[in-house]
């Protein structure tokens, strides 16, 4: 419950109403990032925008969908880490160059940012924003290439880190993955129509049929003369981000081409073979360790009971009373099924322990709704280092598996026990039997991309 959601975006090629399938697209992307959403459509004379803060249904209504015409459209849901919340760096960005009209949407975060931004501003860039997704687009746009699919190239050989891009034009929608392939993207097709995802579940709202994942280091290229796909990068292996699975995609995608759902089950069940418990029920915290709870009470034997009860209806904010309430940041949105619980010993599941706040205090609610036994358990190893591809990790020094032992963990959060999934059963709920194919730089600080500009922004 500590890691926050990342970006998500979503492009559509070509299609009669391409702005209202957005719309739809983004609201199933909603989960990814609920700060700012916008959207770019184009209608083969030029390219129009809108963008806005607050939730997808919140920015767009019918008057501003009515003036997004055309046949074509990428979209984005941000959440922001650096450069706060604010209306500038929200997504799409666009401008008019030497190749006409851009517009660029982006999942992910650059490593080499600042060093690239500095460069640009010595050679008179002027930017708006503190986002290194308008750094690519500036890149682009300077590029001495003839054509724009050269132009993109170049710009992506300067850049580093994570990235998943669609960038549209006057004529065509381009994507784009980081060889590493760090954050998803997906492509599926409609009825001839290519519509590009995040994540899956925006294919299944708009009754798309999903085909493959976006190759780590394609350039896929839909235009007038069709659909073709480059791999101008050098060729490196691939190391998308096991997070993905453990916490931020919905537990109904396919993400990596692997079912979400189906691999939170498979890390309950073997975070209850590593660490079972005599208990009389398995509570999710939910909705994230709601499918390893499920792995967990499958495999114990022990009974699954929705014991904290989730409020779905808490927006990004909320205004607290003026008489204080002990953790009501935690309780407006959890609230402990008290007549479940009283007397109870309680297998607690959650999919992460980040600073070791949030979890005492659930673990403090549980106890005072008369819990006899708390035993605290999840679905991923200790994170013991920052991200730099795209999630809003702390520093490490906030990071409480860092320097902290899991005894003192677990007195801190005053829980009767606690037991982590190791890395090695992670990577076995993967499907990774050599620990290669994905990023777990955050519980091993072996990066795939040696992060140059420390913390920087994701989108």
């Amino acid at each position: 419950m500590a890691f926050k959601d990342e970006c998500g975006v979503f492009g559509i090629w070509p299609a009669s109403e391409a702005s209202r399938q957005t719309y739809l697209g983004l609201y199933a992307l909603q989960h990814r990032g609920q700060e700012a959403a916008g959207m770019c459509t184009r209608d083969g004379r030029t390219l129009h925008l809108y963008k806005g803060q607050g939730h997808v249904a919140d920015v767009f209504d019918q008057a501003t969908l009515d003036g997004l015409p055309g046949d074509a459209a990428i979209g984005h849901t941000r959440y922001s880490t650096t450069g706060g919340n604010v209306a500038s760096a929200a997504h799409p960005f666009m401008v008019k160059g030497r190749f006409g009209q851009l517009a660029l949407c982006h999942n992910g975060n650059l490593t080499n940012t600042e060093s690239l931004r500095d460069q640009l501003i010595q050679e008179g860039q002027v930017f708006s924003s503190p986002s290194d997704s308008e750094v690519i687009l500036a890149l682009i746009n300077r590029a001495k290439a003839k054509d724009l699919n050269e132009a993109i190239v170049e710009a992506l050989k300067q850049v580093e880190g994570a990235y998943s891009l669609l960038i549209l034009s006057e004529d065509r929608l381009i994507a784009a993955r980081d060889p590493h392939g760090f954050r998803p993207l997906a492509l599926g097709k409609l009825n001839g129509t290519f519509v590009l995802s995040s994540e899956t579940t925006a294919f299944d709202l708009l009754g798309a049929e999903y085909v493959r994942e976006v190759d780590p280091g394609e350039l896929l290229v839909m235009g007038p003369e069709g659909a073709h796909s480059l791999f101008p990068m050098e060729r490196v292996r691939a190391k998308p981000c096991v997070f993905e699975h453990i916490y931020f995609a919905r537990p109904d995608s396919l993400v990596f081409s692997q079912s979400v759902l189906s691999t939170r089950r498979a890390m309950g069940r073997l975070l209850a073979r590593r660490h079972p418990v005599e208990a009389d029920y398995v509570v999710p915290v939910p909705d994230s360790g709601v499918h390893a709870a499920l792995g967990y009470a499958e495999a114990s034997g022990i009974p699954f009971e929705f014991g904290l009860i989730r409020n779905h209806y808490v927006g990004r904010t909320f205004i607290e009373p003026k008489q204080h309430i002990r953790s009501f940041g935690v309780k407006v949105k959890l609230n402990p099924a008290k007549e479940l619980l009283r007397g109870k010993r309680v297998v607690l599941v959650d999919d992460s322990l980040v600073r070791g706040t949030t979890s005492r205090k659930i673990v403090q609610m549980v106890r005072a709704a008369g819990a006899a036994e708390i035993h605290l358990r999840i679905s991923s190893p200790p994170t013991t280092h920052s991200c730099f591809y795209g999630i809003d990790t702390p520093t490490r020094e906030q990071l409480i598996a860092s320097h902290q032992s899991v005894e003192d963990i677990c007195r801190y959060i005053e829980a009767d026990s606690l037991g982590y999934l190791t890395l090695e059963d992670l990577q076995a709920s993967m499907k990774d039997a050599d620990g290669m194919g994905f990023c777990y730089a955050c519980f091993t600080g072996n990066y795939p991309v040696t992060p140059r500009d420390g913390k920087t922004t994701c989108g």
